[in-house]
């Protein structure tokens, strides 16, 4: 099940340089999505002045808000490595302000948040999407897709934090890499229903 008695909202980072995508989630047994979008850097700034941009804006939005932890996706070093050295470069700041903040920080590998929101650790970004928009009952897909990946991590967390533990306990990070649970929750149910109503909808006449 979703964890339900945190004592404030979740923080969800899709870290990267030119757009950071973030989504407040408030816990519960249907969390509601208080706030999602992207933070922007101008690719013609030197990177520390990208880097003091995007420390600002995040510093913004926890002050607006009552964050009680994050979740961030932990950075995959592809053969790209120059792309994987800016997104390091924002996840590495985002972090570093949460422990100025006293903020609890998990990171979560892609494959864990694809499978715990998707069920298949190799979903594709549209199938990520989709569960977004139905798990969270919204009319239009969350954009641009960093916004509904931060989504995604904020709700793999709290899914997470329901099988294993409670929000926000204990002040070390955590990191989480395949691990799945066995555990038959509310957001598995969801899953389900919401992969057989696409099924559904597929089938000739449906």
């Amino acid at each position: 099940m979703f964890a339900t008695d945190a004592p404030g909202l979740v923080l969800g980072i899709d870290p990267g340089l030119s757009r950071c995508g973030f989504a407040l989630i408030e816990p519960g047994r249907r969390p509601e999505i208080v706030e999602y979008g992207v933070v922007r850097t101008d690719a013609a700034d030197e990177l520390a002045v990208r880097l003091g941009s995007l420390h600002r804006s995040v510093d913004a939005l926890i002050a607006r808000h009552r964050v009680a932890t994050m979740a961030i996706e932990r950075v995959f070093f592809s053969a790209n490595v120059s792309t994987a050295i800016s997104v390091a470069n924002a996840a590495g700041v985002v972090m570093a302000l949460a422990a100025l903040r006293r903020i609890p920080v998990t990171e979560y590998t892609a494959t864990h948040v694809k499978r715990s929101v998707c069920g298949d650790g190799a979903a594709d970004k549209a199938q990520v999407q989709f569960m977004v928009r139905t798990l969270c009952r919204l009319k239009e897909t969350p954009r641009p897709p960093d916004a509904a990946d931060a989504i995604a991590i904020a709700l793999c967390h709290l899914q997470t934090a329901g099988s294993f533990g409670q929000v926000a306990r204990g002040h070390d990070a955590r990191r989480l890499g395949n691990t799945r649970t066995n555990m038959t929750s509310g957001l598995e149910a969801a899953i389900d229903r919401a992969i057989s109503r696409d099924e559904v909808a597929k089938r000739p006449g449906g």
